[in-house]
Formats: C-alpha cells, structure tokens, sequence
C-alpha cells in the first residue's frame, strides 16, 4: 500500500487510465471491464483493476488539480510501478474553432503553475506528453475512424477567476482549450522517465457558454473511454 491508495502491491496493473472523477472510474470499470476489483478506496478515490479484452488494466481517479493528479500519479509510478498514465477528462475551448464533444490529444500542457518548479526543478512553463503513448493514441484512433486533435493546452490552478480575458500563457503558447491536471501528470512522468498521456473531450465553450449538459456526458465521453482503453490495450 501506499499512503493514499490501499491497493495491495500485484493489484495495479502496468497501465492506468487515470479520470479525475472516481464515480467515473466506478463507470468505466462496471461497463467496460470484466471481472473489474475494487482494489483501493481510501478517501473515497476508487481504484478498479479488471480486463479489456484479456489484458489487465486498471482505472482509478485523480482528483482535481496539480495537487491531487500529482500525489496520485506519483504513488501509482513509484510504489506500484505502473508504466503507463492516461489522463482521460474534459475541458472547456477558449475558441468557437473547437466544438463540443470533440476529442483532443494533449501534445502539450503549458502552465503558470510552479508545481513540476518546486517539486522536480523543472523550470519549463510547458511540458510534452511521455513516451510514445500519444503516438500510440493517435493511431489507435484514425484505426477507430475518429476524428482527434492533436493540441496544445492551457493547464490552470484556476477554475473561478476574475479576469475573464483568455490568460497570457494560453495565448503565448496557442492553447485553445483549458483543464486542470495534464501539466502536473507530464511533470511526474518526465522526472520519473514513464509514459503519460492526456485525452480531452470539450464540454464547454467558454465564450458562448454553450456546454453539454450532466445528462448528456455519459454519451459525449464514451468514444474517449474507448479510444483510451484501446490504446491503453496496444501499449501492453
């Protein structure tokens, strides 16, 4: 066990997808996983280990923000030797150019943050997926016939701000879309020298408020959940 997750060692596969809301995971694991265990539940952060077509993988929340996705992270790379994180959320577009439900495939994650600074002295104010598995995800999904973006995004420490003008380092950077944990998941992976990957779907545009509603999500994020269950199973 670690301090936040109780999962003995042997029960965290090699490759995680990684939602940061667990009744997500709890989703995932009960409709696409078969023989899915919960195998962690301490703060009421749940973590399943289950097959996808014969090969082991489990789903486990993150939480929100750099905070949360990074004790997480760092817990499953280095006391349960996972390999392989895919960060699978939403996020809201800076630009009517993206469109809700669309898919994006995280190139980089551009921040303010002075997490990866402070805990890896990692100075860079944008960091670039991990290994190969963006690559993997990329092919995975042209072989699906979907349509992804590959991009750059704005990871914020910020939800509510008073400022309403898209922030300086989206700009500098060409983000057109905002979340809240990709930087810290690629700060993680790059000092530890594992595998990360992000997949977004928009559910909000922010300059016209126009947003997919609770009811409809479960639908909208299904095509992510099987484009990164079907990558993960490739990197295996």
């Amino acid at each position: 066990m670690s301090i936040h997750i109780s999962a003995k060692k042997g029960e965290i596969a090699k490759v995680v997808l990684q939602p940061g809301d667990p009744l997500r995971a709890q989703y995932i694991a009960e409709n696409f996983l078969e023989n899915a265990k919960l195998v962690s539940k301490t703060r009421g952060i749940f973590y399943y280990t289950g097959l996808y077509k014969d090969k082991e993988i489990t789903v486990g929340a993150s939480g929100m923000g750099f905070p949360s996705i990074g004790i997480y992270s760092f817990e499953l790379y280095t006391e349960y030797e996972v390999e392989t994180i895919i960060r699978i959320g939403t996020c809201g577009a800076y630009t009517t150019d993206l469109k809700t439900f669309d898919i994006l495939n995280v190139e980089n994650a551009a921040s303010e943050s002075t997490y990866a600074k402070y805990a890896w002295e990692i100075e860079d104010e944008i960091l670039s997926h991990q290994g190969n598995i963006f690559d993997t995800i990329n092919a995975t999904a042209e072989e699906l016939a979907l349509k992804t973006k590959a991009i750059n995004v704005h990871s914020s420490d910020i939800f509510y701000r008073k400022d309403q003008a898209i922030p300086a380092i989206a700009t500098k950077y060409n983000c057109p879309a905002v979340e809240m944990e990709a930087f810290g998941l690629y700060a993680n992976a790059k000092h530890l020298g594992k595998n990360a990957a992000t997949i977004l779907t928009v559910t909000d545009i922010i300059p016209t408020h126009e947003n997919i509603s609770a009811d409809q999500r479960e639908t909208a994020l299904k095509p992510m959940i099987e484009l990164a269950l079907e990558a993960a199973w490739k990197s295996i």
